[in-house]
């Protein structure tokens, strides 16, 4: 498990990486099939389902992700 800070981006995040934002805001995420549910802070609930070609932005950074089993994540 890596602990990634925003000073770190870009990073490929797995899924039990966890990023936190310079804002306090944490970002992980599960698999679930095709998709990765993106879920912020401490809520088990997902903020984003993200499938492969689509982009999820929170605050500054973007998230994006294939079909591979990892998020790529990037300043804005």
């Amino acid at each position: 498990m890596a602990d990634y800070t925003q000073k770190n981006l870009p990073v490929t995040m797995h899924s039990d990486d966890l990023l936190r934002l310079d804002d306090g805001t944490t970002i992980r995420f599960d698999i679930n099939g095709e998709g990765k549910d993106i879920m912020l802070n401490d809520d088990f609930g997902a903020a984003c389902e993200l499938y492969p070609g689509n982009e999820f932005i929170v605050g500054a950074v973007r998230l994006s992700t294939g079909f591979d089993e990892y998020v790529k994540v990037e300043a804005v």
